[in-house]
């Protein structure tokens, strides 16, 4: 294998691979396929028209919209093309370009409307329609190679609120963060990487770079909602690489089911970073993917991939996070900033890293600048050690370390622990403050449980066998789902918001956890709700309090995917002639109507209480619901009176609740609660 890319930009990779390769696969979504001469041309017809028409030059800031379609890409190396400055921009985030402005950006290539008042923005995939149109007139529009230290890229920190932290990269910068995945991976040119990640975060942007860099295929895929695309774009394209993040990849885990060795054992390499792979799935993908690479990075948006572990060679080091890749310096410090020889969890201590990947700074910030960059190092804050081989081991965030009694407790060693519990399916530990005010902080678990079954004296037994005293929870928490940013990175600081927002935890039991819990949630996976635990929820709804015990209630439950879909379809439409709202939802694996006789005048109250029962029943499980009730006022318009008179559902039933109900895609949104609608009646 080559040790070094032999290109200085991805523009001129591309280029080489143009005339060397013309007919090569470059970029592929669903059926639409480039090749690098096709991707050459439509680049080079794209640059012609910013330059020439909208007046792009070297330097000028152009924020792109990251969508997961060759017309990001093309629009992307236009801006590189020109020696311009590309932000992406997180697809979804058109309504937020005004924190950016700051940045002054010549130009927004955006996939929608702003929500703001705005002149200097147009829709990307019109620019890049324009490109193709202009291709004949911009053949001499030469490509003029610039400087190792010229800026390059400004990326974004995700999940940040208020003025967004830009990362900036130069021209060196981002060749070294292709180097550095090119070698700690072990890509290959006859690579096809299929890329479900967002494209507006570090982890994403790299992969995309170096697959150009060297000349490999980039399928593009929309996120990792649904296993069933990753299968169809494997099967279509025979991909050979894979990249995730920890979450999405025990999702699709779950929603392939026994299905995952077939379909991920064909790839030759998988590469999972942005955030920590637990311990047990890495114990499982080298167990049941024996003949794929399966590496696992560490980075960041300041330094790209920087820290590989190749699994599959270093079986005894799988719990730590791997190895600096050469050309990255590495040193540990403490809370003084003195370079310390942090070899256990005892002395360890902050992450410092050096290299020519490291960014330049933040833009416009150079108070955070210099806290992040002291004499060349870049200052993570991370704790972590290093073994007498290397390997470096993760503690956690600095500021998620808890603080037991004086003993310091890592989050992740006590979620690796409990992950291997195999009544959890995932789980999120977090330091709170000590209710009896001895210890400073204490750990709280956060837990989904596996198929809705949860024992919390089985789980403490678990833990107390395998964690030292100080180590363990000192409550458990069962939620549906863990909050997650867009890059499905756990989200501590929700967590903690949660914890925050709930009423007075010695007061609280189980079912009062269950209700504040609650969330509606509209994103699904694929994953079938267990029959005995769909039965149960249901059997919560007949067990809900009745006027006079009329009980005339009907729970009429659909499971059928396409039945389910042309209800969606149907209702959505007849909505929007009556002027009613639907919100809709994603993909759900049940929708249950819930029903009364028009004749019953507590019919509405008696429905409502059901719907509330078997909502707070999934809930106890892990299973996501939300509450639809559009069908009360449109389910006599003949078309949907059809679909219910197929269901079964009485002519003199008015459906007062529909329920969409699975496995949660996401966690739904804690939604600002209003506390002045209390009123006490007093002497």
């Amino acid at each position: 294998m080559k040790t070094e890319i032999v290109y200085r930009t991805v523009v001129e990779a591309v280029l080489a691979h143009a005339a060397e390769r013309p007919e090569s696969l470059a970029v592929a979504f669903k059926k639409d396929q480039i090749t690098y001469r096709e991707l050459c041309t439509r680049v080079r017809g794209m640059a012609y028209v910013l330059h020439e028409k909208y007046g792009i030059g070297k330097g000028d800031f152009v924020i792109l919209s990251a969508v997961s379609k060759p017309e990001y890409v093309i629009g992307y190396l236009a801006v590189q093309y020109l020696g311009a400055v590309s932000i992406p921009l997180d697809k979804a985030n058109n309504g937020g370009v005004t924190s950016l402005s700051y940045m002054e950006p010549k130009l927004m290539l955006l996939n929608g409307k702003t929500a703001e008042e705005t002149e200097n923005w147009l829709l990307l995939k019109d620019v890049c329609e324009e490109g193709m149109r202009a291709a004949k007139m911009a053949e001499n529009f030469l490509y003029q190679l610039p400087a190792d230290e010229e800026l390059a890229e400004i990326l974004l920190s995700t999940g940040t609120t208020g003025k967004p932290k830009g990362g900036m990269l130069s021209i060196g910068n981002v060749y070294a963060s292709s180097r550095n995945t090119y070698l700690g991976v072990g890509m290959k040119q006859d690579d096809i990487v299929l890329i479900p990640l967002p494209l507006h975060h570090s982890f994403g942007m790299r992969v995309l770079r170096t697959s150009l860099f060297i000349g490999a295929t980039v399928i593009l895929q929309n996120g990792f909602a649904f296993a069933k695309e990753i299968e169809r774009n494997m099967e279509i394209y025979n991909c050979t690489g894979f990249v995730s993040a920890p979450a999405s990849l025990e999702m699709i885990y779950r929603q392939m089911q026994g299905k995952f060795p077939e379909v991920m054992g064909k790839l030759r390499y998988m590469e999972v970073s942005s955030g920590s792979l637990s311990d047990d799935m890495k114990r499982k993908l080298l167990k049941i993917l024996p003949d794929t690479l399966v590496v696992n990075s560490w980075g960041s948006t300041e330094t790209g991939g920087a820290i590989f572990l190749n699994l599959s060679e270093h079986t005894d080091k799988i719990t730590s996070i791997g190895k600096p890749i050469d050309g990255v310096d590495f040193r540990v410090v403490d809370t003084e900033g003195q370079v310390i020889h942090a070899m256990d969890a005892d002395t360890a201590g902050r992450m410092t890293l050096r290299g020519p990947m490291q960014m330049m700074g933040y833009y416009q910030m150079p108070e955070v600048t210099k806290e992040t960059l002291v004499d060349g190092w870049l200052y993570t804050n991370d704790i972590v050690y290093q073994d007498e081989d290397g390997f470096v081991y993760m503690l956690g965030r600095a500021d998620d370390i808890i603080n037991v009694g004086g003993e310091k407790v890592s989050p992740i060693e006590v979620e690796n622990v409990a992950q291997e519990f195999e009544k959890v399916r995932e789980c999120a530990c977090i330091g709170v403050d000590d209710p009896d005010g001895l210890l400073g902080r204490v750990p709280v678990l956060y837990v989904v449980p596996e198929n809705g079954q949860f024992d919390e004296d089985e789980l403490v037994r678990y833990l107390s066998s395998r964690l030292e005293k100080y180590k363990l929870p000192h409550r458990y928490m069962v939620v549906s789902a863990l909050p997650r940013n867009r890059m499905e990175k756990l989200d501590r600081r929700a967590l903690a918001q949660m914890w925050q927002e709930s009423a007075d935890k010695e007061l609280m039991n189980d079912v009062v956890c269950n209700i504040l819990s609650r969330r509606s949630v509209r994103d699904f996976t694929e994953e079938d709700i267990p029959k005995a635990c769909l039965d149960v929820i249901l059997q919560c709804g007949y067990y809900a309090p009745s006027g006079h015990n009329m009980q005339t209630w009907r729970f009429t439950v659909i499971q059928d995917q396409v039945k389910i879909s042309l209800f969606k379809e149907v209702a959505a439409r007849v909505a929007k002639e009556e002027k009613a709202y639907f919100y809709g939802f994603q993909n759900p694996n049940v929708l249950i109507l819930v029903s009364n006789d028009r004749r019953n005048s507590d019919g509405v109250q008696d429905s409502s209480c059901a719907a509330e029962n078997m909502m707070l029943a999934a809930n106890s499980y892990g299973i996501g619901s939300v509450w639809i009730n559009v069908l009360h006022t449109i389910c006599d318009v003949p078309e949907i009176r059809a679909l219910l008179d197929e269901y079964g559902v009485p002519k003199r039933h008015i459906v007062w609740a529909t329920i969409a109900m699975g496995y949660p895609q996401k966690p739904g949104k804690l939604l600002a609660k209003k506390t002045d609608v209390v009123k006490w009646v007093t002497d």
